[in-house]
């Protein structure tokens, strides 16, 4: 995408999401609290539901993408990370009572001299975001990364994506490369103190 289009297509796939007053309003006609929801790590028996929510939430998040992931890609991709339990990433699920998945973060260790970490993939489905879920997945990735020795990590998104000022409200900088243009980077460098601010539940 040239970047020139990028401010206009970030400003209109903003407009598409729900407000944290719908969201919430929802919420409660559902008959949910989010002090019911639950984070938790994944299992290889959750690979079903993780890809089916790994679509929906990639497809919502990029609805400008003409060609998007596959479920049997997905599946293809998610058996292939269980199958490697070599103690270098996680994966943690938000979950409702039920046991329906709401929303996920996935961490890695990175052999990188500037972030030791990267925060791969963090996704919520749509009637779930702006109510403060995210800020709590970046919460517990972070003190995951600590407990791991990785005190500083790395995320990246599509640059037209508005969840970029998430990560700033966060504390993460923006990236730019040696032309100094942004490719979608940001990164914490010190993850003390994203873990110090994001609520634990």
């Amino acid at each position: 995408m040239h970047p020139r289009l990028v401010p206009a297509v970030r400003f209109f796939v903003g407009l598409t999401r729900p407000s944290p007053q719908r969201n919430l309003q929802r919420l409660r006609e559902r008959g949910e609290t989010l002090a019911a929801l639950t984070v938790r790590d994944a299992t290889p028996e959750d690979i079903p539901a993780l890809v089916q929510l790994h679509v929906d939430t990639w497809n919502a998040t990029y609805p400008y993408v003409r060609q998007k992931p596959s479920i049997a890609i997905r599946q293809r991709q998610w058996r292939e990370r269980f199958g490697a339990m070599d103690g270098t990433w996680f994966c943690l699920l938000v979950t409702k009572c039920d046991g329906g998945l709401v929303g996920f973060v996935h961490g890695r260790a990175k052999s990188d001299p500037d972030f030791a970490g990267e925060l791969s993939k963090i996704y919520l489905r749509h009637d779930y975001q702006r109510l403060g879920l995210g800020r709590v997945l970046v919460g517990h990735a972070a003190r995951r990364f600590l407990a791991q020795g990785i005190a500083s990590a790395i995320v990246f998104t599509d640059p037209p994506n508005p969840s970029g000022a998430f990560f700033e409200a966060l504390g993460a900088e923006r990236l730019v490369d040696g032309a100094g243009v942004f490719r979608g980077g940001y990164g914490w460098r010190d993850l003390k103190a994203v873990a110090s601010s994001c609520p634990i539940d």
